[in-house]
């Protein structure tokens, strides 16, 4: 990239033009210009080299390599004056003062100030003669720039071979040759050596080297001075074919090869040096990052969770990368909400998400625990990072380093893995937003992090905080569509009036956690239960927010104890006016314990199954299936099932029996073989259930399960009475009350349920019209009370003021009862109250 074989075909070359003369104006000939001609017009194969403030070499390029025969490995970390013959640019011990043949060029250009305390503060340039090995002895040009700007100051020297400008034994020639500098002159060459320069110096970032080639054009553009008022530019020759070229020059080698045509020396010497390399050195690294940060991408973002996306991206970077990778997002980021706005500050807590490292295990584990929260302090390299949204790269953490980072971990002394590590802290971001950021270091012994790791950090960091945000966006609304779920789904009380209920969701595996499956129970008049089970077709929010309508309008529907089937045909005439994309299946049954028997619908729902308590027996219960909800036009069907004490009812959504791939029969015999296991309680039923469906592979939806215990209601723990539509019934009632509450041990029920039987009865022989009044006590967990009459009209609590005659019998039993209710029935209306069983 930087040095070569001239080839004296790249676009660019300089055509002799004179500092002092405008371009294509002619200017006089020469005793130099024959030797210009034959090379280019000042192209030469360029060394590039850069010394620390130390006088070490930095970097050294291929060009120098070749130019002064020591390999970089060799050169990189030895004094320049070992190599360089540019002893005259570089102070000697404690000398600052300015050096140089331009020394009394006064200031660095507008905008640049001199860094480097004085050291270097000018350009420089020489000639010299030095010994190379395994060559004879090299007349060297060197030009020498001091790099100003952050970071530790630098200097960097190009240097050519003046015998690439000799041609034949040209002596005079060559020996007026002087390396110059060109201020302020706009050279054809410039515009190449702008555009060239960053690629030849790779451990630099792009923005690094657009900075020093600024620099460069402002302190002086290299030249040849041929004689007093004659300068021409230097045109570096970089020597390395683009790969297109290579390969184009290698096949017509090869054709060469077997037809025995004859090659130019250029093509001849394919094979030498640069065909074994395969490519520039300065190629292979940057090719490298590129295919580090491709292998990067490959390996994260293979997965929408936030956790596993972390992990990719802590264990893409270690070992090849870095030795340590420590991962810290931003509170709001883990707890899964929104994004995160403004600027982060002082106050923001930063959660360590990951670390990873190639210590031996656990050293990290106690001392940087994943899990912690805390802020950091406006001093730390970590605070420059988040706020500013740019790397920080810290060569070697210094013992005051060390010991400062040290103070955020309050008794935990961190300093020992830190200390003399080189660091780099990449932000994390998304959309402008910083998301979080990578502490990377390095062992001591390891190369440090340089400015081409910056870069490749930074690229590193740019995509990784994509694939978080994607995960992260996507947590976000899995959150809020599970938020919303959970907040639809019913908390199922475990007992009921004569059964004992248990229930199980499980979230979706493949198309997506959050689905339309519920399930519910609604208390009844007459101690009776409905149990319902729906499944919204497809997936994500609209299904979860359908659910949640579906679900409201049932459990209205149920509290007007409407039949099952006339539920379902208002149900699908809802559906319908919501939408028509609005479609699902339902099973809704009713349990009457004292009865004992169910009358269950079916809307395009699986079967439920029924476990007999008498044998263990399991079956499909035969039903009509009906359409799904949201079809409209098909009529619903009720059926009765008698039922014993202790039957088990199984009501689950398809998620649970339908595999891909596999008929849906299987998973109904699993299901009732599964569901007829004994156990010994009804949630281990229910996970024995779960266990022996869930583990077959295959499931993509969500799943719920509703099994109930139905119990029923001993006849000695209900009693009933039938009452006329005479006002004296008011005080029979009372009575009877009162008598069967001693009877059945609960005496000290006695007068309040006297008092609000009284209100009831009273009421309903008011309002009722031809059919006697039903009076029932129903012993249970609670104490049932239910007075029925044929009247539709549901009674309100009312205000009574002091001269109102009525309106205060129901807020009588709103303030006695535990629970008190009023509903509709096929023949008129219930109103019942509860109050609490006193304690054995």
């Amino acid at each position: 990239m930087d040095s070569g074989t001239a080839s004296g075909t790249e676009s660019g070359t300089a055509s002799g033009t004179a500092s002092g003369t405008e371009a294509g104006a002619p200017r006089s000939r020469g005793a130099g210009d024959d030797a210009v001609e034959h090379t280019g017009a000042g192209r030469i194969p360029l060394a590039v080299v850069v010394v620390d403030r130390d006088g070490l070499v930095s970097h050294w390029s291929t060009g120098a390599r070749r130019q002064f025969g020591v390999p970089k490995e060799d050169a990189v970390g030895r004094p320049a004056v070992d190599l360089l013959p540019v002893s005259g640019a570089l102070p000697e011990e404690d000398e600052i003062a300015p050096y140089g043949a331009y020394a009394a060029y006064d200031g660095l250009g507008p905008g640049l100030e001199s860094s480097l305390g004085g050291r270097f503060s000018y350009p420089a340039a020489g000639r010299a003669r030095l010994t190379v090995p395994e060559r004879d002895r090299v007349d060297v040009l060197w030009w020498a720039y001091p790099l100003v700007g952050p970071g530790p100051e630098r200097l960097l020297v190009l240097a050519a071979d003046a015998d690439a400008l000799r041609h034949e034994d040209d002596e005079v020639a060559i020996e007026r040759i002087a390396p110059g500098f060109a201020l302020h002159t706009d050279f054809p060459g410039a515009e190449e050596l702008a555009r060239r320069l960053p690629e030849i110096l790779p451990s630099m970032s792009v923005g690094d080297g657009a900075r020093i080639v600024a620099q460069v054009l402002e302190l002086g553009y290299p030249v040849l001075e041929f004689s007093q008022n004659d300068r021409v530019p230097v045109t570096p020759d970089w020597g390395v074919p683009r790969r297109a070229e290579r390969k184009a020059r290698r096949e017509r080698a090869a054709r060469a090869a077997a037809t025995g045509e004859l090659l130019p020396q250029d093509l001849q010497d394919e094979g030498g040096e640069d065909g074994e390399d395969g490519e520039d050195l300065e190629y292979v690294a940057v090719r490298e990052r590129l295919e580090f940060l491709n292998e990067v991408s490959g390996r994260i973002g293979t997965s929408l969770d936030l956790a596993q996306t972390i992990l990719e991206v802590s264990r893409a970077v270690v070992p090849r990368f870095t030795d340590v990778a420590g991962t810290y997002l931003r509170e709001q980021v883990v707890a899964g909400e929104g994004f995160p706005d403004g600027v982060p500050d002082t106050t923001t807590m930063w959660h360590r998400v990951a670390v990873e490292h190639t210590d031996e295990p656990g050293r990290w584990d106690d001392v940087v625990p994943v899990g912690e929260a805390m802020p950091f302090p406006a001093h730390t390299p970590f605070f420059q990072c988040m706020t500013t949204g740019e790397p920080v790269l810290v060569p070697r953490i210094s013992e005051q380093m060390g010991h400062m980072i040290a103070a955020q971990f309050e008794k935990r002394d961190i300093r020992p893995l830190i200390t003399h590590r080189s660091m780099l802290v990449v932000p994390l971001k998304a959309r402008n937003v910083v998301l979080g950021f990578m502490i990377l270091l390095r062992h001591p012994e390891r190369v440090e992090f340089n400015d081409m790791d910056r870069v490749t950090g930074a690229e590193l960091a740019a995509r990784a905080g994509l694939v978080l945000d994607n995960a992260r966006m996507y947590t976000y609304q899995e959150s809020v569509a599970e938020t919303l779920q959970d907040s639809m789904l019913p908390h199922i009380a475990p007992r009921m009036a004569g059964c004992d209920i248990a229930t199980r969701y499980l979230p979706g595996t493949l198309l997506g956690r959050v689905g339309g499956d519920w399930f519910d129970s609604v208390k009844l008049p007459g101690s009776r239960t409905a149990l319902v089970v729906g499944d919204v077709m497809g997936h994500g929010l609209n299904s979860a927010a359908m659910m949640g309508q579906l679900r409201t309008a049932v459990q209205t529907m149920a509290a007007l104890d409407l039949p099952p089937a006339q539920l379902l045909r208002n149900l699908d005439d809802l559906a319908q006016r919501l939408g028509e994309h609005y479609l699902a299946t339902c099973l809704y049954a009713v349990y009457d314990p004292i009865a004992g028997e169910l009358q269950i619908a079916n809307a395009g729902h699986i079967p439920p199954v029924l476990v007999r308590a008498e044998d263990g027996h399991s079956e499909l219960l035969d039903l009509p299936t009906g359409a799904p909800i949201g079809v409209g036009g098909v009529p619903f069907e009720a059926v009765r099932v008698p039922v014993a004490p202790g039957d088990r009812l199984v009501m689950c959504t398809d998620g649970l029996v339908e595999v891909r791939g596999e008929d849906i029969g299987v998973g109904l015999a699993t299901l009732c073989e599964s569901a007829a296991h004994p156990a010994a309680s009804m949630d281990d039923a229910c996970d024995t259930i779960i266990r022996a469906l869930n583990t077959r592979g295959g499931r993509k939806d969500d799943v719920a399960l509703l099994m109930a215990r139905l119990n029923g209601i001993e006849p000695e723990d209900v009693a009933e009475w039938r009452l006329s539509l005479d006002p004296v019934e008011a005080r029979r009632a009372r009575t009877v009350v009162r008598e069967q509450l001693h009877d059945w041990g609960l005496a000290r029920l006695a007068d309040p349920a006297e008092s609000m039987v009284s209100e009831l009865v009273t009421n309903a022989v008011r309002h009722a019209r031809s059919r006697r009044i039903e009076l029932r006590l129903v012993r249970g967990d609670t104490l049932l009370c239910e007075v029925a009459d044929d009247d539709h009209t549901l009674p309100t609590l009312l205000s009574a003021s002091p001269g109102d005659e009525f309106g205060r019998g129901l807020r009588i039993v709103s303030t006695l009862a535990r629970e008190w209710g009023t509903s509709r029935t096929g023949d008129g209306k219930t109103v019942w109250f509860e109050l609490t069983l006193p304690r054995r």
